[in-house]
């Protein structure tokens, strides 16, 4: 075997300026994927970061038909104090959960006592909000960086609208699930932007202040948003807490809790499916590149040696060995090819890594991207690329290891 590859690099090296060619062609594939792979999936990741730290979480947990209602707010489907107890409890027995958070959120009436407009209101308290989504400080242009009782952030939008700034008095009003109307001065804490846009409409208070304006007697909790320590393990306890709470059922022998991912609460998603899809297709761009250029070199490999093989043919070779030394040709222009574009690729990565590539998503301005290449994602495209370089020399090589000795000597 070690003959073969031998004679296989000095046939390859007898046609340098081709060989050079072929594989320059491989290695810039490579190259062009793996730089892919690691910039969008840097971009991947800082979207989902922003969406997740910012406002969602990682997961979150609803009374079951809740979400399929959430553009009212509805709070005849909120959590009650006895189910929050039990979703608390089941939290705390996860090792994976680094943070949770309550919330109360509801609609109600927004004014400055001269013009009045909607609003959404998120009742949090504040500490549990800070840990569970460890960007939502940043996102206060205005004001203090939490969030106290008696005082509201409000969105942009509103302050920009209504020409309300920090210090000034407000009035919250709202409807409590039985119907009642109620009503509560506020003093504006902070202006708070929206994560995807100017036409975000959600406000901030202590989740006290949210009981008051509900005159709810007891807590009632309209979701809980999860931290994970470990955000690859998503799935995973997904899975498990959607096991612990499945057993808690309704009077009708139904599920109470909805447990949901970030993926299925936000659109964001497809945003992120979409870079998978494009990736996918990326590598199906570089395996027909590897695949016609193989191809291509060993099929005129052949047609320009057909006297030779005809000559090792009627000296005794066997097929199975001149079978063996065109794949081998092959499965050598893979392996420098990818050797290259690997090369290629960690050295771009490292350039991008340093210059600090920045751009603005949503309303946050000047994230840098920050890719890197995983061994895992070199190795994989350096096994397609090799694997595709043996397939395209195999018809070649067939064709090759089955010529009959006196037609090939006899060929000019």
């Amino acid at each position: 075997m070690f003959k073969l590859f031998k004679i296989a690099i000095r046939n390859l090296l007898r046609y340098k300026r081709r060989t050079l060619l072929t594989s320059s062609l491989i290695a810039v594939g490579v190259m062009f994927v793996l730089v892919f792979i690691a910039a969008s999936g840097s971009f991947k990741y800082i979207m989902i970061g922003q969406i997740t730290d910012s406002m969602l979480g990682h997961l979150q947990v609803h009374k079951r038909g809740y979400v399929a209602s959430i553009d009212s707010l509805p709070l005849t489907l909120n959590l009650s104090a006895k189910a929050k107890e039990k979703l608390e409890q089941t939290i705390k027995e996860i090792p994976e959960i680094e943070a949770f958070s309550p919330r109360i959120k509801f609609g109600g009436m927004f004014s400055n006592f001269i013009e009045t407009t909607n609003i959404r209101i998120n009742g949090v308290y504040p500490d549990k909000e800070i840990a569970t989504i460890p960007l939502f400080p940043s996102r206060i242009k205005q004001g203090e960086k939490a969030i106290k009782k008696g005082d509201i952030l409000i969105p942009e939008l509103l302050a920009n609208g209504l020409k309300v700034k920090v210090g000034d008095t407000v009035v919250v009003i709202a409807t409590n699930k039985d119907g009642s109307v109620n009503g509560k001065q506020f003093v504006v804490g902070g202006i708070i932007e929206s994560v995807t846009g100017p036409g975000g409409r959600d406000g901030y208070m202590h989740i006290e202040d949210a009981m008051e304006v509900l005159r709810m007697k007891e807590i009632e909790i309209s979701e809980v948003a999860v931290r994970l320590k470990d955000f690859g393990k998503l799935n995973a306890v997904n899975d498990k807490m959607h096991k612990l709470l499945s057993e808690e059922l309704n009077k009708q022998g139904k599920p109470i809790f909805d447990v949901r991912t970030w993926e299925r609460l936000s659109p964001f998603y497809n945003v992120a499916r979409m870079i998978n899809i494009m990736t996918f297709f990326i590598k199906i761009m570089l395996i027909s590149i590897v695949l016609i250029s193989i191809m291509n070199i060993m099929i005129m490999a052949v047609f320009e040696r057909i006297r030779e093989i005809g000559t090792i043919a009627a000296i005794g070779t066997i097929p199975e060995k001149i079978l063996s030394l065109f794949l081998i040709e092959g499965f050598s222009l893979g392996i420098s090819g990818a050797v290259a574009g690997n090369i290629l690729a960690i050295i771009i990565v490292f350039v991008m890594s340093a210059v600090k590539i920045t751009f603005n998503f949503g309303r946050q301005t000047g994230m840098a991207l920050s890719p890197s290449l995983k061994v895992n994602d070199m190795l994989f495209i350096s096994a397609i690329v090799i694997i595709a370089s043996v397939i395209a020399a195999l018809q070649p090589a067939l064709k090759a290891s089955r010529m009959e000795p006196v037609e090939a000597l006899r060929h000019v």
